[in-house]
């Protein structure tokens, strides 16, 4: 697929709006306040993946925006900036794999996850609980806490969601070669 500013745009639309569904209406509340397993981040790194990092980015601002927006509590900065950090530095993958070659197999399911097991770890350990510390004057304990878990059950949601989606779409693509012309 040839990626355009017009596509990569759309898929900034698209994604977002994917993301804002899961995220609003695709959860389960988890044991910690606030948390919640959720599959939206399956969906981000994919879509980061294919689409690069700022609209990695993009997605995952605007879509986090919008659930907390939706939920009426207010638009929770923090989060909504750790989850754009997260599809930014997934975005980044993109030229470590080959899904438009239709190749997806044991090294790039591994560089996928690692890719999204260190940008959970960022996101949700590093910067949402600082975030919240600096912008919120939470108390670290309850962020770190929070922060901890909701990257867990991320990176966990995202190695099975994303993975799926990334092995699916490299499935669809004519393998590097598989067309040449025998005489």
């Amino acid at each position: 697929m040839k990626k355009t500013p017009v596509t990569t745009i759309v898929a900034i639309g698209i994604g977002a709006a994917l993301f804002f569904v899961l995220g609003r209406f695709v959860t389960v509340p988890s044991p910690v306040p606030n948390t919640n397993i959720s599959i939206q981040y399956g969906l981000l790194a994919f879509m980061a993946v294919m689409f690069g990092p700022v609209a990695g980015a993009l997605i995952g601002l605007i879509g986090h925006a919008l659930i907390d927006f939706s939920f009426g509590w207010g638009i929770w900065w923090s989060w909504v900036i750790a989850s754009g950090c997260f599809g930014a530095f997934i975005g980044f993958a993109a030229g470590k794999l080959k899904l438009e070659d239709g190749e997806f197999g044991t090294r790039g399911m591994i560089t996928f996850n690692v890719f999204q097991a260190i940008g959970h770890a960022a996101a949700w350990v590093l910067i949402a609980p600082v975030l919240d510390i600096v912008m919120y004057a939470e108390p670290a304990n309850k962020v770190f806490v929070q922060g901890l878990v909701g990257g867990c059950v991320n990176i966990v949601t995202t190695a099975i969601i994303g993975t799926l989606l990334c092995v699916a779409y490299a499935a669809s693509k004519p393998k590097q070669g598989s067309l040449r012309r025998e005489n």
